[in-house]
């Protein structure tokens, strides 16, 4: 960035409140008091706001800012807005972090950076951008994230500087608004300067940014007669009476720059500073501004006065020869020009020229009359793209002028919103793409234009990219291809927009019209992705014999007979086919690769082939596939929906597993990326209907019902299916709190929405055992029937856990003469599984019938598994109810308190967990990936910190 010259600091007159806050921070910051003596404390960083109407002098108090931090030896990062630059995206974190990675090469940013260079590269000018999906906004955001903290860490103690941030581009201003209150975190104090009445709309979270992060604005006050007095005569000399000295104060309203710029004024003119001379005062000010300041311009001559207009439309970090070449001066003319202006304190800067003040910016810029203006524009953005800086630079330009049906502008638009949207600008590329249709483009590249801009508003505005692009449809659009791109776009955003018919519909019109049967292939594959996942489709069942039939016959030859494989997967799990020919299906989709990252398929065949693996008791298959996929992710920038659904849905995966702990920390990341994409998103549906499941499953019911509460879960549910089935979850929930009627309705509700599509498979949707719970309280022997349907086709599936976790909820409706047998082939099935959860759950029952037909020795021992499994799950509620059946019974377990279990490190408390488990040394050495020596070594350690011995470890009922 270019530096301001630095005034006197005689001008900080009536700053010392704003510089001991200053100062009080600096101290913090570096950790030394401020008369730089001794340590105090670690260091700390914090956030100041200085806010303050245009030339009161916050500038120059942030210049003081920089130079007492630099003293400190601080490293300071700086930028300013720019009225010119707001068009701009990620002017101001280009500033900032641009020059940290100078005279790099590409190798060492690659070292720098890591897996963010991709991300963050583009946006920071520091590398092209590459020809993949660009990132999402809250991806590029969070990297930028990573940036700043990996150099406040590395270059500490770090002073981060923005001045006029009301002028800051939108890009810039959200990401630092939202990442300053880290900076209490870390080595970094930030401060930033801005006009409070000019902040623009998309600041309003920058504007409440001091208080959220403890402190309030230095508003700066205009200064008051005496520091105004101090002022001039320290430019005039001390001869200056108090009469002109008042008379200053007066005409300037105690505005420090308008008071400096005065006093120069003065100085100029050679006028006596005495009363006789105040009288002059108010016309020599009026020249400091507005059209006094437009009437001393022109009189500095045309070329000066074109010279300087071309340097208001250029903004800021103005080159004179571009601004030259705008202007249409020769080299020696627009030097002329360039002394002139500096003179007249207009201009400064040699190489690189700017404005002495941004109202002077203002002024000059506000002057030029609006055709001239227009035309300087369109001379700035032909000057820009000559000059070698591309398409990028010169679409804010593009954006002021008029349009005249020229095809340069919309190419250089269009190229321009492709450069900004793959830097991760979304909408600055919608922005350009918007003008280029206005201007408008050739009729055959009509269709084009309109499919970038729908696919510009994809993540920020699905319902405008659904109307950009039936647009697009209508026109004549000779390119099949193109045709094609916008069909599969937008059934895609359709889709993701709840209005999985209408994808579906969009499709089925195009595919009687495709002649190429690959084409036609890829959109039956979509459309059966798309039906798949609509909760009312209606024709469920012939669906999914038709994609039988194909899949069979498929090879998986290219991605399109893969995906349609893999949907014929995710069919035989829903419809309960026996598990071994999901599997097989699932294998085969997997044989040539499902990438989860294609921007043109998107991501959910993949996951839904993913997941086929743990309802197949496969869950470390499941984990293995969701961890290369979330890595596809992460290295995309895709930090957004993507990303919830990725940790909700392994949130999911460990739930099943009986992870509770880790699941609820999952899914709890998950909810807040998906609560950043916005409200109501089928992201947030699947993360609040996990969370309450694992909410439940750990025994917190009041906690679950706030979540549903909080988060509007509840009828109506969304038209998209979502795992686990929101409705059926909403019903547990209501079981739950006791209201055994409610769940009841809500239960039948969402069999009878899924039963007519095929949709009987337990282990995906256990309506019906649930639904058996609730009605055992009113019709039991119904209870028993519903339950039993439940279990054939839990057998028919096949897998351990959905087997057992039918057989128990069962056991729980039935006549307790059948209760233990049920739960014996529960256990049975269940100690085969990876549902640690439904095998806790399966042993306290059994353990709990057993106690009562008076087999307390047999109880006592599935109590005590049951409980050690529980804890070892993290169910909380499980645990209690297992404690209180073993007091039921005349048994102590004795309990682990938290002073014990402080003395285990995170792998001993592994092992112990393992082993409360009942894992022998061999199976404990393969999860932790140690030999056998090092496990007998770490279970000795932990039986010697708890005073126990193997055996005893199964016996402990706190956690572990």
């Amino acid at each position: 960035m270019v530096q301001r010259s630095v005034r006197s600091r005689r001008t900080l007159l009536e700053r010392e409140s704003e510089l001991a806050a200053v100062d009080e921070a600096l101290g913090e910051l570096t950790g030394l008091r401020t008369d730089g003596a001794e340590p105090r404390g670690r260091p700390r960083g914090a956030v100041l706001a200085v806010a303050g109407r245009a030339g009161i002098g916050k500038t120059t108090l942030l210049t003081e800012v920089r130079r007492r931090a630099a003293a400190r030896g601080c490293t300071v990062l700086a930028a300013r807005g720019g009225d010119q630059e707001q068009r701009v995206a990620f002017h101001v974190a280009r500033q900032l972090l641009q020059p940290q990675f100078a005279g790099a090469g590409e190798a060492d940013l690659r070292a720098q950076l890591g897996s963010w260079f991709d991300i963050v590269g583009p946006a920071l000018g520091l590398c092209a951008p590459t020809d993949g999906a660009p990132p999402d906004p809250q991806g590029l955001r969070d990297g930028l994230d990573w940036v700043l903290t990996h150099l406040a860490v590395l270059r500490a103690p770090m002073v981060l500087v923005l001045d006029d941030a009301h002028w800051a581009d939108p890009e810039s201003l959200r990401w630092l608004a939202a990442f300053a209150p880290r900076a209490e975190e870390l080595p970094l104090l930030v401060v930033v300067a801005y006009r409070a009445d000019e902040l623009p709309d998309h600041a309003e979270s920058f504007r409440a940014l001091p208080g959220r992060a403890g402190g309030r604005p230095l508003d700066l006050e205009p200064l008051s007669a005496v520091a105004v007095a101090r002022l001039v005569r320290e430019t005039l000399g001390a001869h200056a009476d108090d009469a002109f000295c008042r008379e200053c104060w007066a005409v300037t309203a105690g505005n420090p720059f308008e008071t400096v710029e005065l006093t120069a004024k003065v100085h100029d003119r050679g006028v006596t500073p005495t009363e006789d001379a105040a009288h002059l005062l108010r016309d020599l000010a009026a020249a400091v501004k507005g059209s006094g300041l437009v009437a001393r311009l022109e009189r500095l001559g045309t070329s000066t006065v074109r010279f300087a207009w071309a340097c208001a439309v250029l903004g800021t970090e103005i080159h004179p020869q571009l601004a030259a070449a705008v202007a249409g001066l020769g080299h020696e003319e627009a030097a002329d020009a360039a002394d002139a202006l500096r003179g007249a304190r207009i201009l400064t800067g040699g190489d690189s020229l700017e404005f002495v003040h941004p109202l002077i910016a203002t002024a000059v810029y506000r002057a030029i009359p609006a055709g001239f203006r227009v035309a300087l524009h369109g001379q700035a953005a032909w000057c820009v793209v000559d000059d070698g800086r591309g398409p990028a630079a010169a679409a804010r330009h593009l954006l002021e002028t008029h349009p005249d049906g020229d095809p340069w502008v919309v190419q250089q638009l269009r190229a321009a919103a492709a450069e900004t949207l793959r830097s991760g600008a979304p909408d600055a590329a919608r922005s350009y793409l918007a003008r280029a249709l206005r201007e408008p483009p050739p009729c055959e590249d009509r269709a084009a234009v309109l499919y970038e801009l729908g696919s510009a508003s994809l993540l920020t505005e699905p319902a405008t990219t659904v109307n950009h692009l039936r647009a697009a449809l209508e026109e004549p659009i000779a390119d099949s291809a193109l045709r094609h791109r916008i069909v599969y776009r937008l059934s895609q955003v359709l889709a993701h927009s709840d209005r999985l018919a209408e994808a579906s519909d969009t499709l089925a019109r195009e595919i009687k019209v495709t002649g190429d049967a690959r084409v036609k292939l890829r959109m039956v594959a979509e459309q059966f992705m798309w039906d798949a996942f609509g909760a009312d489709e209606p024709d469920h069942p012939s669906r999914s014999r038709r994609m039988a039939r194909l899949a069979d016959r498929l090879t998986g030859r290219d991605l399109t007979e893969r995906y349609i494989i893999g949907l014929r997967t995710w069919d035989a799990v829903l419809r309960g086919e026996p598990a071994h020919i999901a599997l097989h299906h699932a294998e085969r989709a997997l044989a040539g690769g499902l990438g989860w990252a294609d921007p043109d398929r998107g991501f959910e065949v993949p996951v839904l082939v993913a997941l086929a693996f743990t309802y197949a008791d496969r869950p470390g298959r499941t984990e293995e596939l969701f961890a290369a996929g979330i890595a596809d992710f992460e290295r995309q920038g895709w930090r957004g929906a993507h990303l919830s659904f990725a940790y909700t849905l392994l949130a999911y995966v460990r739930f099943r597993r009986g992870r509770l702990a880790e699941a609820e920390d999952f899914v709890r990341a998950g909810l807040r990326l998906a609560e950043r994409v916005g409200p109501g998103t089928p992201a947030q549906w699947y993360a609040v209907g996990i969370l309450i499941e694992v909410l439940l499953a750990r025994g917190r019911v009041h906690e679950a019902a706030q979540t549903a509460e909080d988060h509007s879960f509840c009828a109506p549910f969304p038209a998209v299916v979502v795992f686990p089935d929101a409705q059926t979850v909403y019903g547990e929930l209501l079981l739950a709190r006791g209201l055994t009627k409610d769940a009841a309705a809500e239960l039948a509700a969402a069999g009878r929405r899924l039963e007519p599509r095929g949709m009987r498979n337990p282990a995906w949707c256990p309506w019906q055992l649930h639904l058996a719970r609730a009605e055992s309280h009113d019709a039991p022997e119904q209870a028993v029937t519903t339950a039993l349907e439940a279990v054939a086709r839990a057998r028919q599936f096949g897998t351990p856990s959905a087997v057992g976790q039918a057989l128990r909820l069962a056991a729980e409706v039935s006549p307790a003469s059948a209760r233990v047998k049920l739960l014996e082939e529960s256990v049975a099935h269940l100690e085969r599984s990876p549902a640690a959860y439904e095998l806790a759950c399966a042993l306290v029952a059994l353990g709990t019938e057993l106690r009562r037909t008076g087999r307390t020795r047999e109880a006592a021992d599935h109590l005590y598994r049951g409980l050690d499994t529980a804890v070892h799950c993290g169910a909380d509620g499980l645990i209690e109810t297992a404690r209180d059946e073993l007091t039921a019974a005349g048994l102590r377990p004795r309990r682990l308190h938290s002073t014990e279990t402080d003395t285990l490190t995170a792998r001993e408390r592994t092992v112990a967990n393992l082993a409360a488990q009942g894992h022998t040394e061999e199976e404990i050495a393969k999860e932790l990936n140690a030999d056998e020596q090092t496990t007998t070594r770490l279970l000795s350690a932990v039986c010697r910190k708890l005073g126990t011995d193997s055996t005893g470890l199964r016996t402990v009922s706190g956690p572990t």
